[in-house]
This record gives structure tokens, C-alpha cells and sequence, in this order.
């Protein structure tokens, strides 16, 4: 899950993408208004975290230009502001959620994974499955009859990418903005190294799925588990 936080005050800014990194969200931080609609337009986050009160463009401004250009990402707003008519402003710029500083941690989590569920990119359930494979997306392991694997963050992005597209192919440059943004430098040899990982992981569960590549296209898995016939 990419999250885009936008938070001009460093020390917050750096505390929140600490929490957010060890609760499994990747996260991309920038710390004025400008940068923080440049990261937003690029498409690539499934949820935003956005201050109001930032230097070079307000967090508004990002919000109604977001909003203008069609994008539904999700976004909560995170502000000092707090009074009722303030939050009434937010909403109705297009903010999905509201929240005003300080807040609890935990707060902060629970109102995240609500706006993945209603995003519906996040799977309710504990799991994610295909053929006789097994993501469990609480422990980051995978699971093959009575084998199991740990995962590290980016194979487990990448897997969990898969096993929600699971009959479609996965496009590269689609796959590397998604995991490691627009803007990171990130090549096709950064991914085919944590595909080849996949790959051993998979070969060591024994399990049906396999990763195809498609020359020039991307992604797809297969379940290779032999057919029967009436």
C-alpha cells in the first residue's frame, strides 16, 4: 500500500513515516505544497496524508486540484485547525477524512485501514490466495501446504500486487511507479531482482504458481497444478 505524506514539519513528518513504515505502508514524504501535488498527480499512491498549512501551496489548493483533475485517491487531512467550520471546508474540497492535530497514533491507524476498505483495494480478509498458494498478509508469509516463507516489504508488494490482479498481466513501469514512485530512479533490474527472489521462495514451498514474464509487457501468474478431465 503507497502512501503520499505531505507534512511540512520535520520532526512529525519523520515520527509519522517511521509509524506508517513498521505498520507495512510504503511510504513517500515531502514537506511543502508544491512538491506534495507534484508526488499526488503522478497517480501512484493508493492514500494520501495531507497538512492543510504548508508553505508554497496550501493543502486545500492540492485537494481542489486534485479533485478538479478527476483523481479519487483517497485523502485525510491532517491540521492543527480544528474547529468544526474548518473541518466542514476540508470535507467540502474533497477530503475523505479529517483529522485534527494532535492525534493518537492508533487513531491515526484506524482511520487509514477504514479508507483502504472503502478505497476497496485492501482485502477484508486475513489472506490473499491462488491455487494452492497462500499470502498471509498479517505475518508477511507465504504459505504452501505445510511450508511457509517469510517475506521481505518489497516481495510481499509485489506478491500482494499479484495475487490482486492474479489473472491479469502485470505491467512493469505500471509495477515500479506503483512500489517505488514516479520520481525514485527505480529500473526494470530492481524489480526482475525481487521477482527472481519471488521466484526461489515459490520453487522452495513447491508450490503451482509460478511468475511468468512476458517479453516487453510485464507479469503474470500461472497456476501450473496438473488438469483433470471427466
Amino acid at each position: 500500500m503507497r502512501l503520499l505524506l505531505v507534512e511540512d514539519e520535520l520532526p512529525l513528518c519523520e515520527a509519522l513515516t517511521e509509524i506508517l513504515e513498521k505498520n507495512h505502508y510504503s511510504v513517500t514524504a515531502v514537506n511543502d505544497g508544491e512538491s506534495g501535488l507534484n508526488e499526488a498527480l503522478s497517480g501512484v499512491y493508493d492514500i494520501i496524508l495531507l497538512d492543510i498549512m504548508l508553505p508554497r501551496r496550501s493543502g486545500l489548493e492540492i485537494l481542489s486540484e486534485l479533485r478538479k483533475a478527476r483523481f479519487s485517491v483517497p485523502v485525510l487531512l491532517l491540521t492543527a485547525k480544528g474547529a468544526p467550520s474548518d473541518k466542514v471546508q476540508g470535507l467540502d474540497c474533497g477530503a475523505d477524512d479529517y483529522l485534527a492535530k494532535p492525534f493518537d497514533t492508533d487513531e491515526l491507524l484506524a482511520r487509514l485501514r477504514a479508507l483502504c476498505r472503502r478505497k476497496g483495494d485492501l482485502i477484508t480478509e486475513d489472506t490473499l490466495s491462488f491455487s494452492d498458494l497462500t499470502l498471509d498478509l498479517a505475518s508477511y508469509e507465504l504459505l504452501c501446504g505445510e511450508k511457509r516463507t517469510r517475506l521481505s516489504n518489497r516481495e510481499f508488494e509485489i506478491i500482494r500486487h499479484f495475487l490482486l490482479h492474479q489473472h491479469a498481466v502485470v505491467n512493469k513501469e505500471e509495477l515500479l511507479a506503483k512500489l517505488w514512485g514516479s520520481e525514485s530512479g527505480a529500473e526494470s533490474n530492481n524489480l526482475e531482482v525481487y521477482v527472481s527472489f519471488l521466484r526461489k521462495k515459490l520453487a522452495f514451498l513447491g508450490a503451482h504458481v509460478k511468475i511468468t514474464a512476458l517479453r516487453g509487457v510485464g507479469y503474470q501468474l500461472i497456476d501450473t497444478s496438473p488438469q483433470t478431465s471427466c
